[in-house]
């Protein structure tokens, strides 16, 4: 397939995955088997093209930190989204240097998408026998950071699906205010991998192989697709479950266990 229509389909895919409970780096390492595989830097650039869109969507909530700075709830919140993101940054730093891999076949991914969409509606139905709640606490925060790293070790797992609920089941058990938590927390936690992917690929010299065009591309298409998807995804978990998000998860699952080669 021409690279060009390729690096838009797979910023069709990551803007349409990333913040949807479903796995974006699942459903990149399945599309890259037909579309081809790209480097690290292009899939975490266009992961970082999704989390502008998020920017420019809470855009008055993080000019609202800055308005507010004085006032004790905004550095209390300020404050639990930077731990959140300090350990999911750290520990993303100590896998680095330990070596460590995503996997490149199919069977890890369908088994994550499998047990996520399960515990999903378990973590949900938990949540919802308590009395809602929107504060964040610092659990939350902590946990929050936790689940984000084991979301990027675990391709299928989902950063936004394993952050909201683990928050939901934390005590934030609001969808909206666990959903809000998660974004925001993505945002400097994508910038960052961007980066440092960047200064991994020039220090090293992987710049000039760089297919920079269809990253810019891909990088756009991300960035316009996930604006609509969050957009979606915001109106849309006022007055609905994430059960049809879980269902999905476990029927792609099984699809891709029973129709793809073991190990494939």
């Amino acid at each position: 397939m021409n690279d060009f229509i390729s690096a838009i389909l797979l910023g069709i895919v990551e803007g349409i995955t990333e913040f949807l409970p479903i796995s974006s780096t699942g459903h990149l390492l399945i599309a890259e088997r037909w579309l081809g595989a790209r480097s690290d830097l292009f899939n975490v650039a266009i992961q970082a093209g999704a989390i502008l869109a998020v920017t420019f969507i809470y855009w008055r909530t993080l000019w609202s930190f800055v308005l507010n700075w004085r006032r004790p709830e905004t550095r209390d919140y300020v404050a639990k989204l930077a731990v959140a993101f300090l350990i999911t940054a750290v520990l993303g730093l100590i896998a680095t240097k330990l070596g460590f891999k995503l996997p490149e076949t199919i069977t890890p991914i369908a088994w994550a998408l499998i047990i996520g969409g399960v515990w999903m509606m378990a973590a949900e139905k938990l949540a919802g026998k308590h009395p809602e709640r929107t504060a964040i606490t610092w659990r939350v925060a902590i946990l929050v950071g936790l689940a984000q790293m084991v979301a990027g070790i675990f391709p299928g797992t989902s950063r936004s699906a394993s952050t909201i609920f683990v928050a939901m089941l934390a005590g934030t058990n609001n969808r909206a205010a666990a959903t809000e938590f998660a974004f925001l927390v993505g945002i400097p936690t994508m910038y960052a991998a961007t980066g440092y992917e960047l200064l991994k690929t020039f220090s090293h010299g992987g710049a000039a192989g760089e297919d920079w065009a269809g990253l810019g591309v891909a990088f756009v298409v991300s960035t316009v697709v996930a604006f609509a998807a969050v957009k979606w995804l915001l109106g849309y978990i006022r007055s609905h479950r994430f059960t049809p998000f879980a269902i999905y998860r476990i029927v792609l699952g099984i699809a891709l266990l029973l129709f793809l080669p073991a190990g494939g």
